[in-house]
């Protein structure tokens, strides 16, 4: 997910047998009083393989139980102008959405708010999900991660790279490099690659992150604009290193790819059930965040690719195997970044026009 990353996953064999899933799909659809009374939602999430395991974990499970229809609709990452619009028009393409943190702040920091508060905190199943994953507009649902993967052929025989420095350090650690073409995570693995400790990373301090990215800029064989354009990279031996969102090296390795996923100071933000302001369907959506925060519901998305637990009782149900791939197992959360959703939303336009033109320059 994600302008802020966004998303994103999947797992070896358990990825090849999903591939032959049947992807919930439906065109847009507006709200009218009829479609009211069908007892139906529509939900925006990211496609693909998210898609797949939300229909099998959620959706389907959902409408078996209550007999509310779930219509899943793929969009833009971060699609906060297409919500304001059904807000402001009172045309509702969606009911609610899987959205980030930032998206969340940008779509309730104003005068006017597009989001209805969920008011679920007191459920039995969101009131264990941890405070950090969960806000008045919105309760976590998936974490995404942005990691440091590499082509283990690549490194046969030699030290392999391990942190932001080392993916940095060209010298000791030779290969095509790829990073992102966006500085969302890249300022953040610039510091930490200048040695900044991950719980010194913001405020983020622009000059030392851009006089960093200075050091290995000449040494980024390509800037990556989309997750499919790295999962083609790593598939096809274009890059031996990447800076990338987790779902990408996960799907790759899924299809096959030999590669190794460094969780080691890895960026982690928060993707979220979101409600639109004013849609009629608001208690069923209601309804629905509570049933797909059931830990037990969380995990079977496992068998679909690496999710990013919001509740920690679903990693009872699922194999320690399983469990070591989530962005939200202990060990990778203890080496993680919280990616600051205040610091972006603040500062994005003026961080954006900066790494625009020194990426031109």
């Amino acid at each position: 997910m994600h302008t802020l990353p966004p998303s994103k996953p999947s797992r070896r064999n358990a990825l090849k047998a999903a591939a032959s899933g049947i992807v919930a799909l439906a065109a847009p659809t507006i709200w009218t009083p009829a479609r009211a009374a069908s007892k139906r939602i529509v939900v925006r999430d990211d496609g693909g393989i998210y898609s797949q395991a939300y229909a099998a974990a959620f959706y389907k499970p959902f409408t078996a139980k209550t007999g509310i229809e779930v219509v899943p609709v793929q969009a833009n990452a971060e699609p906060t102008a297409q919500i304001k619009s059904m807000v402001e028009t009172g045309n509702y393409t969606w009911d609610m959405a899987k959205i980030s943190q930032p998206a969340i702040l940008i779509l309730t920091s104003g005068s006017k708010v597009y989001l209805e508060k969920h008011g679920v905190e007191s459920d039995p199943n969101v009131a264990k999900i941890p405070a950090q994953y969960m806000s008045p507009y919105g309760v976590g649902t998936n974490v995404y991660s942005t990691v440091l993967a590499y082509r283990n052929a690549a490194f046969k025989g030699r030290k392999a790279p391990n942190s932001w420095a080392d993916f940095w350090n060209t010298k000791d650690f030779p290969g095509r490099r790829s990073l992102r073409k966006h500085p969302f995570d890249t300022i953040e693995e610039a510091l930490m690659a200048d040695g900044v400790a991950p719980g010194q990373v913001y405020p983020a301090n622009l000059d030392r992150a851009f006089a960093s990215l200075d050091k290995v800029k000449s040494k980024v064989d390509v800037w990556w604009n989309s997750g499919a354009q790295v999962e083609q990279m790593l598939m096809s031996n274009e890059v031996d290193m990447v800076a990338t969102w987790v779902s990408r090296p996960q799907q790759a390795i899924g299809k096959g790819a030999d590669v190794t996923i460094v969780w080691n100071q890895n960026l982690w933000g928060v993707d979220n059930w979101s409600i639109l302001a004013g849609t009629p369907n608001a208690d069923a959506c209601r309804e629905f965040i509570r049933f797909a925060s059931d830990p037990k519901r969380q995990a079977v998305q496992a068998e679909f690719f690496a999710a990013g637990f919001t509740q920690p009782e679903a990693f009872n149900y699922v194999k320690p195997e399983i469990a070591k791939n989530s962005p939200t197992s202990p060990e990778n959360m203890k080496s993680g970044v919280q990616i600051n959703a205040r610091y972006w939303l603040d500062n994005q336009a003026a961080v954006i026009e900066r790494f625009n033109g020194w990426v031109l320059a």
